[in-house]
């Protein structure tokens, strides 16, 4: 010890003074603005999406305009008894099943095959211009789709028909006749819709480690099983996520869509629940029993969304809270 460290020890010298502590200036970032600009969203959110919930009680009752929601007489459960005893109730329910179903495996499918071709291509010019292509009809809506797709399905001058009477194929009335009405919806929406998730698919290709494919081929792998045991495997999380989130659309068969393409003539393949609602309350005036229908498919569509969140969580870890 030195004679200055025994000074300060007897207690003859004082120590320094210890350097004044600075303090750490806490930057606190509000977050009210945030809070803000959510406040027009929720203003439209509970405008549009929570107001209209009023007229659920018109499910319930003998609705009168004239009288409105609290002078129109109560009739319980009869409404769902009336549209249960509809001839047309099974069918309709029947065709949105189907053709929902019909979208949903074809929107898994189309998109992922396309991925894994675009996957496979060298030149990234033609990649990207390939994706803009296929991307593009995703934008338009079904008010121009449909004039267009009933200009070349036509069964006299359609552009489809005359280069299936080169091969010495009959006209086909694609959006008149039962039998092909529901097909040509699905082609038509797959079309119109597999670009997005093509994109989507993309990415996650791109999130795949690239030294696996270097390994794979120096174990003599070809593209193919690459694509098999790498790719694939790689994608799952994502094909999973989507396929269960999209258990949520099975009574969702696309309103817009028929609304423009079906007529009378397909209204037993081609009517949805959707335009059965649309005919039964704002053409025959049954109001009532229009919001019966539209209550059950909500409360059923319900159902299958809070389903696929579980199976999502289940076999993808995907969670929205």
């Amino acid at each position: 010890m030195t004679e200055t460290q025994e000074r300060r020890a007897a207690g003859h010298e004082p120590s320094p003074p210890a350097p004044p502590k600075r303090r750490r200036r806490r930057s606190r970032v509000s977050s009210r603005p945030l809070h803000l600009m959510l406040l027009p969203a929720i203003v439209l959110v509970v405008i549009y999406e929570y107001g209209p919930m009023v007229g659920i009680v018109m499910a319930f009752q003998d609705y009168v305009p004239a009288f409105g929601f609290f002078g129109s007489e109560w009739v319980g459960w009869d409404n769902f008894e009336f549209v249960l005893s509809l001839p047309d109730t099974r069918q309709v329910v029947w065709n949105t099943i189907f053709i929902a179903s019909m979208k949903i495996v074809a929107g898994l499918i189309a998109p992922l095959l396309t991925a894994l071709l675009l996957n496979e291509v060298g030149k990234a010019a033609f990649r990207r211009s390939v994706q803009t292509v296929i991307y593009l009809p995703h934008f338009l809506s079904w008010v121009i789709l449909g004039g267009i797709l009933i200009d070349v399905l036509s069964p006299s001058n359609g552009i489809v028909n005359q280069f299936l009477g080169i091969f010495g194929v009959d006209p086909i009335y694609f959006l008149g006749d039962n039998d092909w009405f529901p097909y040509t919806l699905v082609v038509s929406d797959t079309w119109k819709e597999f670009g997005f998730n093509t994109v989507v698919y993309l990415a996650a290709i791109t999130a795949i480690d690239p030294s696996l494919y270097e390994v794979a081929s120096v174990d003599g792998a070809g593209r193919l099983r690459q694509t098999w045991h790498i790719t694939l495997p790689g994608m799952a999380p994502i094909i999973v996520l989507l396929a269960t989130l999209s258990l949520g659309n099975v009574l969702n068969a696309g309103f817009e869509q028929v609304f423009v393409m079906y007529s009378p003539q397909v209204y037993d393949s081609g009517d949805i629940i959707d335009t059965f609602v649309f005919r039964l309350g704002l053409i025959d005036f049954q109001y009532s029993a229009a919001a019966a229908v539209g209550l059950f498919k909500s409360v059923v569509s319900l159902l299958f969304i809070g389903l696929s969140y579980f199976l999502a969580y289940r076999f993808a870890r995907y969670r929205i809270f």
